[in-house]
């Protein structure tokens, strides 16, 4: 329990601030195509070395980048847009990484891949957690006023400079790097639950990304703890992933309802105006 509170709150540090990026580009059903583009590299890497943590990772990382580059190529080069590309590379990533694995493992080993164990981190996972975390917070303070720019106004960036392109690329692969990082604890079909969850529930308390960061990731170590004692407690058989992810949709439906930025309530509440 304690090394799964360690590896959820590294990822608490480092997924909701890319979530934060991706919900304001309209990027954030991207970020689930991505999340299933790593498995046939971690099923590769599962088939070559079993269920060994550098042979997986570099397997989905792999993967991963090499679907971003291949969907953006494709974007560039036909007529299909963006979401449309990956949507394809998505469902072909899906059907290919579950049929690699069945070649060789069971369901236990499939259900492993596709929903993590949180409670199964070693020191080599918490490592590898820890190392994205602090990768990705150094990365987002470099990249971080080219990355607002970009997600205000992208065609100004290209006009006074050349650093758009990069700067997408760079934040393309820390999403798959996080993703990654993500598979390890609560797989692929998950991974992406504590990038998207947390920044879409801050953007009922906050107006700007001075408190959308910081909300994403208050919101996001609040789902892992809750998440984690639930599990621990609850008198049935509960898996942890998902009572993790499951734990921000409640915190998502909540805030819904009465955050102070648009939430329900506070619309449907008619608010008194000043008379002269």
């Amino acid at each position: 329990m304690r090394r799964a509170l360690a590896g959820c709150l590294a990822l608490s540090l480092s997924a909701p601030p890319l979530g934060v990026f991706l919900m304001l580009r309209r990027m954030s059903l991207m970020s689930e195509a991505m999340s299933h583009a790593i498995l046939p590299g971690a099923a590769a890497g599962f088939l070559v070395a079993g269920l060994s943590l550098p042979a997986m990772t570099l397997g989905g990382l792999v993967a991963g980048l090499a679907v971003a580059l291949a969907a953006g190529l494709v974007t560039r080069s036909t007529v299909l847009k963006e979401d449309a590309s990956l949507a394809a590379f998505y469902l072909i990533s899906l059907a290919g990484g579950v049929f690699l694995v069945s070649l060789r493992g069971s369901q236990v080993d499939l259900l492993h891949i596709l929903f993590g164990t949180v409670l199964a981190l070693d020191d080599d996972a918490l490592t590898l957690l820890g190392g994205i975390a602090s990768l990705t917070l150094v990365a987002l303070a470099l990249l971080y006023r080219p990355l607002v720019i970009e997600c205000v106004d992208p065609l100004f960036l290209r006009t006074v400079s050349r650093a758009g392109g990069p700067v997408h690329s760079a934040f393309l692969a820390l999403v798959v790097v996080n993703l990654v990082g993500g598979f390890q604890a609560l797989g692929t079909l998950l991974a992406v639950g504590l990038m998207l969850l947390p920044a879409i529930t801050a953007r009922f308390w906050a107006a700007d990304l001075s408190g959308l960061i910081p909300v994403a990731m208050l919101v996001s170590m609040l789902s892992s703890i809750a998440g984690l004692l639930v599990s621990y407690h609850a008198g049935i058989r509960l898996p942890t992933g998902p009572a993790i992810v499951l734990a921000a949709g409640a915190l998502y439906l909540v805030s819904m309802l009465v955050g102070p930025r648009g939430g329900l309530i506070h619309r449907l509440v008619r608010r008194r105006h000043l008379e002269a």
